[in-house]
């Protein structure tokens, strides 16, 4: 058998052909039901889970995923969001919704073993979010396919976390999905949420990334993991840097704004002062901000200030997945605010 992955035996057929029929079919999937806009020219894999948020004012579908690839579809970008739902009513509703929302949901698998993912939340006098999050569930169990793999092989970024590699089927997937990559940028949104990591995870995870993105506690708690000495933001970031061979670490400081470390001048960016609704999925929008444009050629403090600008716009709303127009986020950018500053990093200020 020549090539298992294209399901026929054929011992004589020469390599040449058999890498053109490849082609073929990367080209079949970047066609085929892509959105036609101009501005979608970069694919962005999102691998991980979708489930639903059980807020205290009712349902919301999330997961840092899936809020990651609609915030970058919303963007211009074609945002595509690998998971796994249930054959049940969660999982319709989840699908119908992510259509409604704009969602190219071809890779959105169903499993008629497991239900669909649901997570309690409670959120705190700062509006903080506290998570149960349900064991057990389909996009615990992704699996590997054809068209999967293809869709590795064609694009320009994939976002992943450890959530998702709680289980042996989704974490040897998401193995094999970023092995079939040469892809420009693989990020790790790294999300540590409790009783769902482990330190295997966490190290495979940071060899396998160009840009590691965490917030100040996750940041806090590496440094002990690794048994760092006490490291101020700026330090972290460059011992991680040359630790993991990282392109840039950012770490995001909630009303504070974000830091960024990359091989060129460190930036720091500072938080917006605005009403707060609620909190989830400002983190997942300013990645997507972010990797929009550092895609797009900008600079780590275009970028920082971009993701910054829409993290806090999603702070303003309740649920992660409300829609704000990328001509909202420009009025919003273009508009005086009052910024919140962290001392600690005043020196790196790039917006003053």
């Amino acid at each position: 058998m020549i090539r298992s992955r294209f399901g026929w035996c054929c011992p004589c057929l020469p390599d040449f052909y058999v890498a053109q029929i490849k082609r073929l079919r990367y080209y079949i999937l970047f066609f085929a039901g892509v959105c036609n806009k101009m501005e979608s020219e970069n694919t962005i894999i999102a691998f991980g889970e979708i489930l639903w948020d059980l807020l205290p004012a009712g349902a919301k579908l999330g997961g840092a995923p899936f809020n990651f690839a609609y915030r970058v579809n919303s963007l211009g970008d074609r945002g595509w969001i690998v998971s796994r739902l249930g054959n049940d009513e969660w999982g319709r509703k989840a699908r119908e919704q992510a259509k409604a929302l704009g969602m190219d949901t071809r890779f959105l698998q169903t499993d008629d073993a497991h239900p669909t993912g649901v997570v309690e939340i409670e959120l705190d006098a700062k509006g903080q979010p506290d998570y149960f999050i349900t064991p057990g569930v389909a996009y615990d169990h992704i699996s590997i396919t054809e068209v999967l793999l293809d869709a590795a092989a064609i694009a320009d970024c994939i976002c992943f976390g450890t959530l998702i590699q709680r289980t042996d089927v989704s974490r040897n997937t998401l193995k094999q999905v970023l092995s079939n990559s040469d892809c420009e940028i693989k990020l790790l949104d790294i999300n540590l949420r409790k009783q769902c990591y482990t330190t295997e995870t966490i190290v495979e995870s940071l060899q396998a990334t160009d840009i590691l993105k965490l917030n100040e506690d996750e940041a806090l708690y590496l440094c002990n993991l690794f048994q760092f000495s006490d490291l101020s933001i700026p330090a972290f970031c460059e011992r991680m840097m040359e630790e993991w061979n990282l392109t840039h670490c950012l770490v995001t400081l909630g009303e504070r704004g974000a830091y960024a470390a990359a091989n060129a001048e460190p930036v720091y960016v500072p938080g917006y002062r605005v009403p707060l609704e609620d909190s989830c999925g400002s983190g997942d929008a300013f990645t997507a901000g972010f990797i929009h444009s550092l895609l797009r050629g900008k600079s780590v403090g275009e970028c920082c200030e971009m993701g910054n600008a829409l993290g806090a716009m999603v702070a303003m709303q309740s649920g992660a997945t409300e829609p704000i127009a990328k001509e909202e986020i420009q009025r919003f950018m273009a508009t005086e605010h009052e910024r919140i500053v962290d001392a600690r990093l005043k020196n790196n200020l790039i917006i003053k």
